[in-house]
């Protein structure tokens, strides 16, 4: 094997509806592609069954003579597929997910960015607030979920099971949520979406039962995804760093494959609230 061969990486992504034109997907691509061709390294796309995991790894990524580690986009919670990898002495770093077992993990702080959404929902005088979760299989979708229900029991708001429906990232399941939300008997006055994608849901099957956003109901969603220009009200959500998550996997990776990190590597990005006009004074403002 030359020496003198460019350090390549696979990244692992789990396939999932749309996946080509997925906002998640792109930015992080968009980022480890930046910090490769700045590091002179190569990173090869390795898209993969999202539901069974046996055949994420096979031989041919866990050759060290043609691979030099492994970052997964993703894990869905499988915690084994990694442990396989670490086993077979691969270097290895998980994106979207963080552990307190020593893996190497850089994520975004879900759980604060979710708590702080439904805190200000809170603040605006929203008591009836529901969310559309996403898919609770993975660690993001669960730590949203836990914010939510956090901040309302901070506030000293109880959480009501009606007022939880689960869209799992995806347009149609995310509709059918709204749908039934927005027509049951005690509806909320404001919902927080676990992305911008069904967030936009939310909002079209307001306006589709003359629900006016912000006036009748409150939204705000998750990604700060460029969809939202599409939206008929500037969409209130949470910008997370994507781009930036991707490229510190591709520049730690690289610490980590040259033994010059500093082990297990562990960072915690901070996501950032950003109010538009989707979200406005609830019916108990004060």
């Amino acid at each position: 094997m030359s020496q003198k061969r460019k350090k390549i990486f696979v990244m692992i992504i789990p396939r999932f509806e749309d996946i080509f034109h997925s906002f998640y997907a792109g930015e992080i691509i968009k980022g480890a592609s930046m910090a490769a061709s700045r590091l002179n390294v190569d990173v090869l796309i390795h898209i993969t069954d999202r539901k069974d995991h046996r055949h994420w790894l096979d031989s041919s990524l866990l050759d060290r003579q043609f691979v030099d580690g492994i970052i997964f986009a993703d894990i869905e919670n499988d915690v084994q597929v990694v442990t396989k990898a670490i086993k077979q002495g691969m270097p290895t770093l998980i994106l979207n997910n963080y552990f307190e077992q020593p893996f190497n993990c850089i994520a975004v702080d879900n759980f604060q960015a979710a708590y702080a959404a439904v805190s200000k929902l809170i603040d605006l005088g929203h008591k009836k607030i529901a969310t559309i979760a996403g898919d609770l299989s993975t660690q993001a979708g669960e730590l949203r979920l836990e914010g939510y229900h956090q901040a309302l029991k901070d506030a000293g708001i109880r959480s009501s099971k009606r007022y939880v429906a689960c869209g799992g990232f995806l347009r149609s399941p995310a509709r059918a949520a709204a749908q039934k939300l927005l027509k049951s008997k005690n509806r909320p006055s404001a919902i927080f979406a676990a992305s911008d994608v069904m967030a936009l849901e939310v909002i079209d099957v307001a306006k589709k039962n003359g629900i006016k956003v912000p006036e009748d109901l409150s939204v705000i969603g998750f990604d700060d995804n460029p969809l939202n220009g599409s939206s008929p009200v500037p969409l209130s959500t949470v910008y997370q760093p994507l781009v930036e998550m991707g490229r510190l996997g591709v520049e730690q990776m690289k610490q980590i494959s040259t033994a010059k990190a500093r082990l297990p590597v562990k960072m915690m990005l901070s996501a950032q609230l950003c109010m538009r006009r989707s979200a406005a004074s609830g019916p108990d403002s004060k």
